[in-house]
């Protein structure tokens, strides 16, 4: 068999929680035009008036979840490349971050000097999207291009509804529901709806509120919130969940475009209001804690859904490195493998 590397990706973070590097990070991030898809003036100006506040927020919300060998999401996406290894027998395994280091440019460039023609990448996100799978497929490619790498690319399609990933993140909230529960939020990172829309040849996204109940199967293949109702459909069937045990929202708006509801920060004003008191939250979009379910669910979550009247809020920690998910993970990425 043909030797394969296996390079694991995802999103990045700042390099430390200062202001400088955090308005780095989200400078590279939203001038991605995958991420804000505007045209390249109307981008530079919205971000230029985003970063004359949001880095210094959003280092300070970095300073209450930062860890002391570093940042979260990037420790614990090198703590499951190094748990992959152990299954993954095809050849190397590497880690790259589409923004920030390590790099995928420095992760193709390392495999392509041990030899390795083809590599299983793999992003780390269930539910695809432009502004996360498309992306780093884009840089992927541009860093061959550049460098005339003799790299071939074998992309993990989405997982969203693969019965592997589910079974593992049932199992992972298991413990937390054993121990009672009134309701389950499943939260996912927000898209803006254009970003529905554009991806929408049938023009059926969003037309009505059970929209995602019966998509056509080319609409579903790239409608983010088709395959995150799959992803809650699934965990809720593995986890015995009743209708009204469960139910799911989008969180991490920016700006000021109409983004796919319902929303989080609504949410949870609703369920406390409605009597909810002991609420878990898992966010089935990340498969590694970061800054969008360790702070933004973890902490400013907690914190209001107490302030409406519940009593506690539980964060369901990400999959992040468990032997059970490096093992179906492998599983997942071994299906490309080819002799």
């Amino acid at each position: 068999m043909q030797e394969q590397g296996l390079l694991l990706v995802n999103l990045g973070s700042p390099r430390s929680t200062s202001v400088t590097d955090v308005r780095r990070y989200l400078n590279q991030f939203l001038m991605d035009p995958n991420v804000v898809d505007l045209p390249w003036p109307l981008r530079r100006l919205l971000v230029g008036l985003i970063l004359v506040r949001r880095p210094a927020e959003s280092a300070a919300a970095y300073r209450q979840i930062w860890w002391e060998d570093g940042s979260p999401l990037v420790v614990i996406s090198q703590r499951l490349c190094d748990e992959v290894r152990k299954y993954w027998h095809h050849g190397p395994v590497a880690l790259g971050m589409r923004y920030g280091e390590p790099s995928i440019e420095r992760a193709l460039l390392d495999m392509a000097k041990q030899g390795v023609k083809r590599v299983r990448f793999a992003p780390l996100y269930p539910q695809f999207a432009d502004s996360t799978t498309t992306t780093a497929i884009e840089e992927a490619r541009r860093v061959i291009q550049r460098h005339r790498l003799a790299l071939e690319l074998d992309v993990l399609p989405a997982f969203y509804a693969d019965s592997r990933y589910l079974q593992v993140l049932a199992a992972s909230a298991a413990p937390a529901m054993a121990a009672g529960f009134d309701h389950v939020l499943l939260s996912f990172h927000g898209l803006p709806e254009r970003h529905l829309h554009k991806l929408d040849s049938h023009n059926h996204c969003l037309t009505s509120e059970d929209c995602c109940q019966a998509p056509p199967s080319e609409v579903l293949n790239t409608c983010y919130r088709a395959q995150c109702m799959r992803t809650a459909e699934g965990f809720a069937a593995l986890a015995g969940l009743k209708p009204e045990q469960w139910s799911v929202s989008f969180q991490s708006r920016l700006g000021r475009a109409k983004w796919i509801e319902p929303y989080t920060e609504e949410r949870l004003d609703e369920l406390a209001q409605q009597g909810v008191k002991k609420l878990l939250v898992m966010s089935p979009a990340f498969v590694a804690d970061c800054i969008e379910t360790l702070e933004e669910l973890g902490l400013r979550g907690r914190e209001q859904f107490i302030a409406a009247g519940g009593e506690d809020l539980q964060l369901i920690p990400c999959l992040n490195a468990s032997p059970e998910w490096a093992q179906a993970l492998v599983q997942l990425c071994e299906s490309g493998v080819q002799a």
